[in-house]
């Protein structure tokens, strides 16, 4: 069985539920709700928006405008379902998620 990586757009829509530390515990995206995995590691990570290209700017004093927070956690929708793997961002100063990748369960790398 060969198995396939999902590229969501990054336009879309994620609610991400999350424990008082930020760390995402549920993901409700296309109307159903992905618990995520308590036995398995979830890698967090900051890279850097590319500002130059973007060309924003702000006034002095309105907070980080680059880093860039990701997520990667192992999701399933029911206890019997399959592990599947969604990398979460979010932008700098943005309280919205994007989904950047689903995978299963198994392609994932510790690259991060």
């Amino acid at each position: 069985m060969s198995t396939i990586t999902d590229t969501a757009p990054q336009t879309h829509e994620l609610q991400v539920r999350t424990d008082p530390a930020g760390k995402p515990l549920a993901i409700r995206q296309d109307d159903q709700i992905w618990l995520v995995d308590p036995d398995t590691n979830s890698q967090h990570w900051y890279g850097r928006d590319a500002w130059w290209d973007t060309r924003r700017t702000a006034a002095v004093g309105s907070g980080d405008l680059v880093s860039t927070e990701y997520w990667r956690v192992q999701v399933r929708l029911g206890s019997s379902s399959a592990l599947r793997t969604f990398t979460l961002r979010r932008n700098p100063l943005s309280s919205q998620w994007l989904l950047d990748s689903i995978s299963d369960a198994d392609e994932t790398t510790d690259d991060e």
